[in-house]
């Protein structure tokens, strides 16, 4: 009687697990992250751009502001797919400018809902798109309003001219660094 129980018990515990496995295998999209797509994964830059220094900010915008540090405001929303693949973009920009500029990711979903917002609010600079990126220069001045998908290149000439940088044309372009001197040798 006991191993009639068992074996039962058995088949019962193995049906469950067909199913379970079924599920995932006729419809893995709903268990899988894609780029492609409008579904929450988590948090865009650590999941897109392997980037979770990003997010929280180190400053917030008053601080930055207070500081007279030149400024980059990315509006994003971590269910949008355009944001998702703007990510790695967003990441390259701390590569380059992360030491001399405060980049601050800002999810529109915490921006406080009201009619008027001070410059020294995020909300201010926000124009109903994701992503949108805003760059202010040291005076606090409003030298970039990108909407959309914007190119790092295009980002770049922007900041050169906030930093008083040679234009792209005049100077050595900007690479990645390797991660570590093993894949340097590995990479022709």
């Amino acid at each position: 009687m006991l191993a009639i129980l068992f074996w039962r018990n058995a088949v019962n515990f193995c049906l469950v697990m067909v199913c379970c496995l079924s599920l995932l295998i006729f419809n893995p999209s709903s268990a899988m992250a894609s780029i492609n797509d409008d579904r929450y994964d988590g948090n865009i830059f650590v999941v897109y751009a392997g980037n979770g220094s990003l997010v929280p900010p180190p400053l917030t915008l008053p601080q930055s502001l207070q500081r007279k540090t030149p400024t980059i405001l990315v509006y994003y929303l971590d269910d949008s797919s355009d944001c998702k693949q703007f990510a790695i973009v967003v990441s390259r920009m701390q590569e380059f400018y992360g030491r001399a500029a405060s980049i601050i990711p800002v999810n529109v979903d915490t921006i406080p809902v009201k009619d008027n917002y001070t410059p020294q609010e995020t909300g201010y600079y926000y124009q109903g798109i994701v992503p949108q990126t805003v760059i202010l220069n040291q005076e606090a001045e409003m030298v970039f309003n990108g909407k959309g998908q914007v190119k790092f290149e295009t980002v770049d000439d922007v900041l050169r001219e906030v930093f008083d940088l040679l234009p792209r044309s005049e100077s050595v372009e900007l690479k990645r660094r390797a991660f570590n001197e093993f894949n340097s040798e590995l990479v022709p």
